[in-house]
């Protein structure tokens, strides 16, 4: 149910963690949001990288791009990552994080691992 702020903030946190590694920012990434009720915007974004920033960057600095690049109100999420397409039978099993991307019949399943 991507109204779920704790389930869909999830995944978006390892988006964007995976996004920060991904992106050469640096070589680990733990991303946290915190959220109030009836509140759209996140109340805290908190991001470790553990010292393995690269070049002149800081986890301060990480964390404002991650601030510019992702949207973390819940609908948002929602539509970023498709939570509201009817996947959830074919999802359902072994964890929602670690497994591989496919697609299926033209819809892209686990898209968020890349």
């Amino acid at each position: 149910d991507p109204t779920k702020v704790d389930r869909s903030a999830a995944y978006i946190c390892r988006q964007m963690a995976k996004s920060v590694v991904k992106s050469g920012l640096s070589k680990r990434a733990l991303v946290q949001l915190s959220y109030a009720i009836g509140v759209a915007k996140p109340l805290s974004l908190f991001v470790e990288t553990y010292g393995t920033e690269q070049g002149a960057l800081t986890a301060d600095d990480i964390t404002n791009v991650i601030k510019m690049e992702f949207d973390a109100r819940p609908g948002a999420i929602a539509v970023s990552l498709a939570l509201r397409e009817p996947k959830y039978q074919e999802t359902a099993a072994y964890c929602h994080f670690g497994r591989e991307p496919y697609t299926k019949e033209g819809r892209k399943y686990f898209e968020w691992e890349n």
